[in-house]
């Protein structure tokens, strides 16, 4: 067997281990999913004594969105004595404060905190945590400024957080908001729906492991405290806390149930900076915490971070190889003459990741026709475009070795696209 053949058979062989651990997430989501619609109905039934609560909005020029938000978080159903709305001015150059300041004047909920002159301009992470210091509720909720919540996610997320003593955090779903502007968002709705299902839903079944998104989650305000805030060196900040909550003896639940709208980027060019951030600060975590793995008390914490790591590296070089393998053998530079079925391999490797994204998808009844080709045309297309957004986080971070700065994704006014309804 030839050095090519060995190479072109490992690749084989983990691109199909990963697309079947994927496959498994996906069953877990599903089961997820069902056990998730009879909790809620329990929920929907049960009587709480809420805690103090303040949601907490980072806010760096959002004119166009701040007010919309506000009002959704205005209609939350949580008991209005409980609830503070604190939005973080974090240096905003166009009519952000003077938005909020007309909210604030309205209702006593709504509070403004202007991040001090020279403290600002340092990212989400560094907002978060000077706007924490001015917070005494004991729980806290994350929404960025773009997002329009379902008016009970706030009631689960935190009915959730005071039902098990074992949890930290409770995180929402988050939902596209724009997913009918383009092709782009439609891409992109079908991704992040199926990342939830899989990667959240399925990992939270299986593992009891969930991330911290950036948005649509509560924490206890003391449990924030204790470790002394967020990362500000972090792109990712959420998915860093995550890792010290776990340790910490806490775990962080998915409830699919609790959900939030939020844009997403129409244009390509603000997709690839945006996921190249979201790459780059995914390394940064896992350069921070893999020398420590083999001691994580959480064992299944140690495994999740290890498929993390097979799955931004290994896994990434088995499909790069793979690609230009094919390549080279369709214009005959090489030739792999391997025996073997590895074309019905491949095509039943496809088959299968449609399979998986679709099962993800049918939770939010989105398996129709015309997604099963956008699924199709994803696995050529959108999928693949992942290589460059890898690429460039390599190059930016080891060749450029350009400074860490949070990039605030582009807002644009929006009339929401699909209805708030119960699940």
């Amino acid at each position: 067997m030839t050095f090519l053949e060995i190479v072109f058979l490992l690749c084989v062989i983990l691109i199909w281990f990963m697309i079947g651990y994927q496959f498994l997430f996906s069953i877990f989501g599903y089961i997820n999913f069902i056990r998730s619609m009879k909790e809620k109905q329990i929920v929907d039934t049960k009587h709480f004594e809420f805690p103090t609560c303040t949601i907490l909005i980072p806010a760096h020029n959002e004119e166009m969105v701040i007010g919309n938000t506000i009002e959704a978080m205005l209609k939350m159903e949580y008991p209005k004595d409980k609830l503070k709305i604190m939005v973080i001015n974090d240096g905003s150059e166009d009519q952000t404060k003077q938005i909020i300041e007309s909210y604030a004047k309205k209702d006593s909920r709504v509070v403004l905190f202007n991040v001090p002159e020279g403290m600002g301009g340092k990212g989400k992470s560094r907002a978060l945590n000077l706007g924490i210091q001015q917070v005494s509720s004991e729980v806290i909720a994350i929404y960025d400024a773009d997002n329009t919540p379902d008016p009970k996610a706030l009631h689960y997320l935190v009915a959730s957080l005071i039902s098990d003593k074992e949890l930290g955090a409770v995180i929402g779903k988050f939902r596209t908001v724009n997913k009918n502007k383009n092709l782009l968002t439609r891409f992109i709705n079908i991704e992040t729906l199926s990342f939830q299902s899989m990667l959240q839903a399925g990992r939270w079944q299986l593992h009891k492991i969930a991330t911290l998104p950036g948005t649509n989650f509560v924490m206890w305000k003391w449990l924030v405290d204790e470790l002394n805030g967020w990362d500000e060196e972090a792109l990712t900040e959420d998915s860093e806390l995550s890792i010290r909550i776990y340790e910490l003896g806490y775990k962080i639940k998915f409830l699919p149930y609790a959900i939030t709208y939020e844009q997403e980027p129409e244009k390509w060019s603000v997709w690839i900076k945006q996921r190249v951030r979201w790459v780059r600060g995914n390394n940064y975590v896992l350069a921070k915490f893999v020398k420590e793995i083999p001691n994580f008390k959480n064992k299944r914490l140690r495994f999740d971070l290890l498929y993390t790591l097979a799955l931004y590296y290994v896994f990434f070089v088995a499909v790069l190889v793979s690609d230009l393998l094919f390549l080279l053998s369709l214009f005959q530079v090489i030739s792999i003459p391997l025996p073997g079925p590895y074309t019905l391999v491949w095509i039943i490797a496809i088959v299968l990741f449609m399979f998986e994204i679709l099962l993800a998808i049918s939770f939010d009844h989105e398996d129709n026709w015309k997604n099963v080709g956008l699924v199709l045309i994803m696995y050529f297309t959108y999928c693949q475009f992942w290589i460059y957004v890898m690429l460039r986080a390599f190059y930016l971070e080891n060749i450029k070795k350009a400074e860490h700065k949070w990039d605030k994704t582009v807002r644009f006014e929006i009339q929401p696209s699909v209805k708030i309804t119960d699940v």
